[in-house]
């Protein structure tokens, strides 16, 4: 308990912190950073944070999302389907491509680089990386959350800028919830609270990527369309879930781990800035393709978890369905196709590949 209380602590002066500085999405950076730094400075404490306190929030954030799916954003969905393919295989050969280039100039090994730099879920590329010989595991786990991490503080900052300050079209209008009172949410939240909490416990029954978020999202999404609408969240719950994720999130980095650590960081961080650019460049191309604005193309084509992608739609009054549907679809094609080719580019182009073996990062 006394663990638990001082990362809240930690995490609440973050978050109370960057709220004051009026940083973007404050309860979700002020709280990342606070426990990174703090997991640092603590010697005789070690944080803690239960895996549940995220899981209950990726549950909120996907009932939100639920929320914004409409018959006419389904249209919509189903006519971007082919382009949804197109940049979703685009991103991966990009992120491959820096992947390679990392590999060479920092003599890492290639699956372990290519492993840490595909932009799927942190937990699955855990476990394809188990699987698979010559993978450190330590390297690849903090590529992946150093990505993570440095596209929830650079993605806020461009998109909050005045570089994506134009005008909202009217389906980002429409599908902007606005925040309900607290006393608004009772009776009828109750409904979707259970629906929700079981769905989440299918989805993960069923082994479904991300599951506490899209069990949730599916299933509020199904009640919305046949005609069951749910009360919008107040500002104040959606600010709990990023203090949550934030949290969990800080805890994820661990830097001391790494072996060369310098040279590695130095290039994750350089690797991960030139992934964005990538992604900014795709959103510019996707933009000339659909009518949608420049903010919601960005936010779809960044390789960020849909829990951060849907929270800064939200802020920003983006097409929350939209850039949901981008990122559910990059997650299971990520999850369905990339396992398997993979394995066979390892097995038929790195047979001599070692078996060496690092430890994943536990919180």
């Amino acid at each position: 308990m006394i663990r638990f209380l001082v990362t809240f602590v930690i995490a609440l002066a973050g978050g109370a912190l960057f709220t004051v500085i009026h940083s973007p999405l404050p309860w979700l950076l002020g709280p990342m950073v606070f426990t990174l730094i703090g997991s640092r400075m603590l010697k005789r404490i070690t944080p803690l944070w239960p895996g549940f306190l995220r899981n209950t929030a990726m549950i909120i954030i996907g009932y939100s999302i639920g929320l914004s799916f409409t018959m006419t954003t389904l249209r919509e969905m189903g006519r971007q389907l082919p382009t949804m393919i197109l940049m979703t295989v685009l991103l991966l050969l990009f992120s491959a491509l820096i992947g390679y280039c990392v590999s060479k100039v920092s003599g890492l090994p290639l699956p372990t680089v290519l492993m840490g730099s595909i932009p799927g879920g942190l937990s699955q590329m855990i476990l394809l990386a188990e699987d698979t010989p010559g993978i450190d595991l330590t390297v690849m786990t903090f590529l992946q959350v150093s990505r993570l991490m440095m596209i929830i503080f650079c993605v806020p900052l461009l998109v909050f800028s005045p570089l994506f300050s134009g005008p909202r079209t009217a389906i980002e209008d429409t599908a902007a919830a606005v925040a309900s009172p607290w006393g608004d949410l009772f009776p009828n939240l109750l409904l979707f609270a259970v629906v929700c909490v079981i769905f989440a416990y299918l989805a993960q029954k069923i082994r479904f990527p991300s599951a506490y978020l899209l069990g949730p999202m599916i299933a509020t999404a199904v009640l919305n369309l046949s005609g069951v609408y749910g009360p919008s969240l107040p500002s104040g719950l959606l600010d709990v879930s990023q203090l949550l994720i934030g949290t969990y999130v800080g805890l994820l980095l661990r830097p001391e781990s790494l072996t060369n650590k310098v040279r590695t960081i130095g290039l994750a961080f350089l690797s991960n800035a030139v992934l964005i650019l990538g992604s900014l460049g795709l959103s510019i191309l996707l933009t000339r393709m659909h009518d949608i604005s420049a903010a919601t193309a960005f936010l779809s084509m960044v390789p960020g978890g849909m829990d951060q992608m849907g929270i800064m739609a939200k802020e920003i009054q983006a097409d929350i369905a939209v850039v949901s549907c981008y990122q559910l679809f990059r997650t299971w094609f990520i999850y369905f196709a990339v396992p398997p080719l993979l394995k066979l580019a390892f097995k038929r182009l790195l047979p001599e590949a070692s078996t060496v073996r690092g430890q994943s990062p536990t919180n």
